[in-house]
């Protein structure tokens, strides 16, 4: 049986305070910061932060509104409220497919040009950071954050 460790325990060996997850939240929230920066300058003022939500990978297009809401782990009601902020502003639409009732969830064109503005953002952080730290690093960063989400995503036994 294994005793948990309490923050005063943890050996000198691992490094301290603030631990990784801190740090990814405070490299998020600049990212995020920047890719709204962007957003705004490209003419799209009324694109708001909790948009993010639907604004993110993967991005909706021929979604059903509920598998949105499991996909980016939100109730069914705070997706269809964000969906329905976002058809008024031209950003998705919510149509059937063919030959279907179900409607789905689709950017429009004023949707695909935000996320032209998000990738154009993201490219610069990415060109500016390799810059910053070695493309070597910079890479090899990536490469990592590209395996750590990909084990993230598999089933857990708990």
């Amino acid at each position: 049986m294994s005793i948990p460790l309490s923050p005063h325990s943890i050996p000198d060996a691992l490094p301290g305070p603030p631990f990784f997850g801190a740090l990814l939240r405070v490299v998020w929230q600049h990212v995020r910061d920047r890719m709204l920066q962007a957003i705004h300058e490209a003419g799209f003022v009324d694109f708001q932060e909790t948009h993010f939500a639907v604004f993110s990978f993967p991005l909706p297009d021929g979604i059903r509104p509920s598998e949105l809401a499991r996909q980016k782990r939100m109730s069914r009601q705070a997706v269809n409220y964000l969906l329905s902020q976002l058809e008024d502003l031209g950003y998705v639409e919510r149509r059937a497919a063919d030959g279907s009732d179900r409607r789905l969830v689709y950017l429009t064109p004023r949707g695909h040009e935000v996320v032209a503005a998000i990738f154009g953002c993201l490219r610069q952080l990415h060109e500016q950071w390799s810059k910053e730290v070695g493309k070597e690093r910079f890479d090899d960063f990536v490469d990592v954050l590209k395996q750590l989400s990909t084990k993230a995503q598999e089933p857990t036994n708990r």
